[in-house]
């Protein structure tokens, strides 16, 4: 029986799932071959070559972030709803932050979710070029507060492709950053409230919250006073 006719379409959707599990280290064409049950040379047929193929695989995920309804009256729900779409996008795939600093990335995917975002902004009342820093504004915050996560997954992959307990090398790894954390005192202090069980232990998971509605308050208050 012979085999199906490959797609571009097939191609990028198991180039994601290769990325989400490797990150952009372990994307190798001979594997994506192998998965896709086609010689490597047939891939690049579809795709140009590997730059390419991030470039592809990148812009597909963003159609993953829903859109608020378009010209919403609430413009703050919209813009919280895109920001924590598109987190929840990179978190699902932390290899976009790498290829976002060392690829070229364009396509419709990212073209629709940016489109929608300068829409909300200038929907709230700003000029053009003030939308175009508010929306920036935002872009970064949320791929700043996500970064630290990404990082984890593919500093773990390191760990693990170098051989030895990845999960042992962090913990070790931690200790010696509190040995030395403990020589400052406000790091001391809160320490020693985590040790205790009197720190703000859950902060990590609310400075998304806190942050994004300090950055929509501070626009609130700029569109009040003009």
């Amino acid at each position: 029986m012979p085999k199906p006719t490959l797609t571009a379409g097939q191609i990028v959707d198991v180039t994601i799932g290769l990325l989400d599990e490797e990150g952009l280290d372990g994307l190798n064409m001979r594997e994506l071959g192998r998965r896709l049950d086609s010689a490597p040379t047939a891939v690049y047929w579809h795709v140009k070559d590997k730059d390419n193929l991030i470039r592809l695989a990148a812009d597909e995920v963003w159609n993953e972030i829903a859109l608020p309804a378009p010209n919403s009256a609430d413009w703050r729900t919209a813009a919280e709803h895109l920001a924590s779409g598109l987190r929840a996008m990179v978190l699902r795939h932390p290899w976009i932050t790498q290829a976002l600093s060392g690829y070229l990335l364009y396509g419709p995917g990212k073209s629709r979710f940016d489109d929608c975002n300068l829409g909300v902004y200038e929907q709230a009342g700003f000029h053009e070029s003030q939308a175009d820093q508010a929306a920036a504004t935002v872009f970064v915050f949320v791929l700043g507060s996500a970064i630290g996560d990404a990082a984890n997954v593919s500093l773990t992959r390191r760990l693990d492709r170098k051989g030895g307990d990845a999960q042992q090398q962090l913990q070790e790894a931690i200790q010696r950053a509190t040995d030395i954390a403990v020589q400052f005192p406000r790091l001391r202090a809160r320490l020693e409230a985590d040790a205790a069980g009197t720190g703000y232990n859950d902060a990590p998971d609310h400075t998304f919250e806190f942050g994004l509605k300090a950055i929509l308050d501070g626009f609130q208050e700029r569109l009040d006073a003009d």
